[in-house]
């Protein structure tokens, strides 16, 4: 069986990461980890991007740790409970508001782990993503029109897979070869062969990409160019004033779901016209089927139980107080919304012993 659509792999990521966003509960935060990890190590293919998710997690843990000591150094959220003092440096009138050492309480640092928790959060979500999801085929499913940024975006989302599988090849071989280095010597050994295996990768993927007439252009009139790039400039103007229309309380009616709805023709009209300038075929095009459908749908329904939770249910929980000092509680709705995230588990394929 065929993995998922990288695509539903990619949303239900998102939805996720848009969960963390939210909140700022440790111990939902924690959950978010948690349920990314699970299903990141049970649904993945045997690739050479399939252990992406544990680099994103050392990436997290070393941002919660430079969060916590920027905090210690210049200060931030206060609070009552002082734990140590550092010697303050005194700095000049145009730098009020910014200190250098002082006193650390203890309410501040609990707030610095929760923010950088949150952002290690959204990393291990999208190590997640990369982890499940094969930025290749991710590539062939985007429109034409989107092929100049689609072609970029698939590019940059492979450098840490590739890095990855780099890393594993050189330890490999120099574990072959006697090598028995480790801690931050190790890493200078290593870090050159990766980055230069790294850079081969690229350059074998952009080769490939040429051979199969990537970038060739249909003869198209200077016309359909110009109407194309009148439509597409036009629908996202329309798209950004008919938002900040439906955000704004007090812009003119017309100014909110019309110009929404119209910027969105106009925007789909543009891709259409577009998607004609760029001529590929299809061996085998990705389809979306019941799984992909599940993927996206218990990612969304974490999304949704999160931002629609009320007061008790878990919505006051989602931003615990820091001052005074609080032990979190878990949120009851946003937690059993993330439950219903692992259901891409019961699609992975059971490994035989």
């Amino acid at each position: 069986m065929s993995a998922p659509h990288p695509g539903a792999w990619w949303l239900w990521a998102v939805a996720l990461a848009a969960v963390a966003g939210r909140t700022t509960n440790p111990v939902l935060l924690g959950l978010v980890i948690a349920v990314a990890g699970f299903v990141a190590v049970t649904c993945r293919q045997d690739t050479p991007w399939a252990d992406s998710y544990g680099v994103f997690l050392k990436f997290g843990l070393a941002v919660i740790g430079i969060r916590v000591v920027f905090h210690v150094l210049l200060g931030g959220i206060g609070g009552p409970t002082t734990l140590f003092t550092l010697p303050e440096v005194p700095l000049p009138e145009w730098a009020r508001g910014i200190r250098l050492g002082g006193p650390v309480t203890a309410e501040g640092l609990v707030f610095a782990g929760c923010q950088g928790l949150q952002l290690a959060t959204l990393l291990c979500c999208v190590g997640a993503a990369n982890a499940l999801a094969n930025a290749k085929r991710l590539l062939r499913s985007l429109p034409a029109a989107l092929y100049e940024v689609s072609v970029a975006v698939v590019v940059a989302m492979t450098v840490a897979p590739q890095l990855v599988a780099s890393a594993k090849s050189v330890r490999r071989a120099r574990a072959l070869r006697g090598g028995a280095v480790r801690g931050v010597r190790a890493v200078k050994l290593l870090l050159v062969p990766v980055l230069e295996d790294a850079f081969e990768r690229s350059l074998v993927l952009a080769a490939a990409m040429d051979s199969r007439g990537y970038g060739r252009r249909a003869g198209l009139p200077a016309t359909t160019r110009a109407l194309t790039g009148v439509l597409v400039l036009g629908g996202l103007v329309g798209l950004c004033v008919g938002a900040y229309g439906l955000l704004d309380g007090g812009s003119p009616p017309l100014v909110g779901v019309p110009v929404l709805v119209v910027g969105a023709v106009l925007a789909v009209a543009g891709l259409w016209t577009g998607s004609r300038r760029v001529r590929r075929s299809r061996y085998r095009p990705d389809t979306w089927g019941r799984r992909e459908l599940l993927i996206v749908a218990s990612g969304l329904a974490a999304l949704l139980a999160t931002h629609l939770a009320p007061a008790h249910l878990g919505g006051a929980d989602l931003t615990p107080a820091t001052v005074p000092l609080e032990p979190p509680t878990l949120p009851v709705l946003p937690a059993i919304g993330l439950l219903c995230a692992l259901a891409p588990v019961l699609l992975a394929e059971r490994k035989k012993p």
